[in-house]
């Protein structure tokens, strides 16, 4: 009888205890591949909704249970290539994870890697060549790698491939390492310049991931005694630039995103302002940083000072000052010899504000010179105030502020992001499926859009009714395992706005027909047999994600319904 290590059987049971507490799943493997995958990107901060759609294990995925790519640090999705500015030395990691909730490595699971990695990463394949080989799912994110790859190479790109083999194993057999040796040597040979890792995640390593406290209070080292505002609860002082280049820095030396503003946080690339203070970093003149730079507001729930020229923070938020900082990290991480000698300072804001209002309030003021996309700032606008109030009242929880309520322990189950909402009122009450399908990360970005739906609208009760009926539509596909995971994706907003046509007999239901809606009359059948007749019209038209982002589909699917009530 095999004898368990303590951290196996602990992390069973963590396991056995989170997958009765999640509803999304049905089988305990299933639930491994998302729940290993967010353990180990735990430092990315990336939200339920975010892990879940790089899950790819639903059959012919080549060893790639899950798939994730980030551009110095943000996660990358496809409507995100044409509008995202990247700076040179942009850092390109792509993580490849295989999940298995067994107690050992085996050597099939590395061949199948280095299968997947000679027809899917070398570019002179074809990838369609392997369509009916590899998933829907498998293929696009290897296109999106490649494509964004492709887009950078004369930025100077840094590419880091990572391949984590994720099981509860306490031990690892030679012949698992020389597969894995083999695949690192030919997968650097496909990209010379890269940094190629297979790194195996065991118990002990996902108990430390579990187990490992999250950080919520820091010390900045100070120049001189701060200024107080107020009784001692807001500060404003000097920080040298290689102590604040600490402080934006884990124990590895990446950048903390946790620790910035999640709505602000999009690093702007190479504009005319970064390329700025690129150049007031490298070049030191006669004057000091600060004099030439707006500086930094961190938000915090206390600050204290420890002594006089040390302040512990308690949750930090950097609100304002997100290039500043990345071009301060970009500077120290390139140059490390300047670290010890570096004379110059930044100005720092630590403000504890009174309430969510006034912290909103903070965030856009301190964010309205900067050329930042207003979509980034519009979770602090009343109306999505207003939402997360609602939300609450009612069992649910309005992400308006990214991870704010993951992080509070409630199930995600219960939460509602800013983009799946979006998407949601876009597919109902727009009647533009294809256009929530299309562009997940840039929906807020459309002026006319952004005002028909929060502005024009202010129903609560119709956004918490549209709410409900996109989580309930969502629950049922997912439990079903007649599609696969791209044909949901492709399809959902489609089923979700022709279930509402059923229930409001209308294809472009009112905010007022929606308000009737009882959410109890919509079962999983009934989802199930509208979600049919999309899929077969889906099918009809070439059944692809190119297909679900056009505007046949929608155009298909509003002449059959008003076909069908001429009857």
């Amino acid at each position: 009888m095999k004898q368990y290590t303590n951290n196996q059987i602990l992390l069973d049971e963590i396991i056995q205890q989170e997958f009765k507490d999640n509803a999304t799943y049905e089988k305990i493997n299933d639930f491994f591949e998302y729940y290993s995958a967010s353990i180990y990107l735990k430092n990315y901060d990336l939200s339920d909704e975010e892990i879940e759609k790089g899950v790819k294990g639903a059959g012919l995925d080549g060893g790639c249970d899950a798939i994730y790519l980030f551009a110095n640090g943000i996660l990358i999705n496809d409507d995100m290539i044409e509008t995202t500015s990247f700076p040179k030395d942009t850092k390109l990691e792509l993580f490849i994870i295989q999940s298995k909730n067994t107690y050992g490595f085996n050597e099939d699971s590395i061949m199948k890697w280095k299968t997947v990695s000679r027809n899917l990463m070398q570019m002179g394949n074809n990838i369609s060549d392997f369509k009916g080989r590899y998933n829907d799912d498998v293929l696009n994110s290897f296109t999106l790698f490649r494509d964004l790859y492709i887009k950078l190479i004369r930025n100077r790109i840094k590419l880091f491939i990572n391949y984590i083999y994720i099981s509860k194993a306490s031990e690892l057999h030679p012949n698992v390492q020389a597969q894995a040796d083999e695949l690192k040597e030919e997968v650097s040979q496909l990209f010379p310049s890269s940094t190629v890792e297979v790194r195996f995640v065991d118990a002990n390593t996902l108990m430390d991931r579990i187990t490992t406290y999250e950080e919520r209070e820091y010390n900045l080292q100070l120049v001189e005694n701060p200024i107080t505002v107020g009784k001692r609860k807001d500060y404003i002082a000097l920080v040298n630039l290689s102590e604040y280049y600490s402080f934006i820095i884990d124990d590895k030396g990446n950048i903390q995103k946790n620790i910035f503003e999640s709505n602000v946080r999009d690093y702007q690339g190479n504009t005319s302002v970064n390329s700025d203070i690129q150049e007031t970093l490298k070049n030191k003149g006669r004057e000091d940083f600060w004099w030439l730079n707006n500086g930094i507001t961190i938000l915090a729930s206390e600050v204290l000072p420890m002594t006089g020229k040390i302040l512990k923070i308690t949750d930090p938020e950097i609100v304002n000052g997100l290039q500043t900082s990345t071009e301060i990290f970009n500077f120290f991480s390139n140059n490390k010899e300047a670290i010890t000698n570096e004379t110059r300072n930044v100005l720092v804001r630590i403000v504890v504000p009174t309430d969510d209002e006034s912290r909103d309030k903070i965030i856009l003021a301190t964010n309205s010179q900067t050329n930042i996309p207003k979509a980034s700032l519009r979770a602090t606008d009343t109306i999505h105030r207003q939402i997360e109030m609602y939300f609450k009242s009612r069992g649910l929880y309005y992400d308006r502020r990214k991870n704010y309520y993951k992080n509070l322990g409630k199930k995600s189950s219960d939460i509602i992001s800013v983009s799946f909402l979006a998407q949601c009122l876009i597919a109902i009450l727009l009647q533009k499926p294809d256009y929530a399908r299309a562009r997940p990360s840039t929906l807020l970005n459309n002026e006319e859009f952004y005002k028909k739906l929060y502005i024009d609208n202010d129903d609560l009760e119709v956004f918490y009714l549209i709410a409900i009926i996109g989580r309930k539509i969502e629950n049922s596909l997912k439990n079903h395992n007649e599609y696969s995971k791209v044909e949901i994706g492709d399809i959902i907003f489609y089923v979700m706005l022709m279930v509402v046509a059923h229930l409001t007999s209308t294809i472009s239901p009112t905010a007022t027909e929606i308000r009737n809606i009882n959410p109890d009359y919509i079962t999983k059948e009934m989802v199930l047999a509208v979600t049919k007749k999309v899929y077969d019209s889906y099918q009809e038209l070439g059944g692809s994600s190119k297909i679900a982002k056009g505007p046949e589909l929608i155009k298909k699917l509003m002449y059959e319904f008003d076909s069908q009530n001429l009857e």
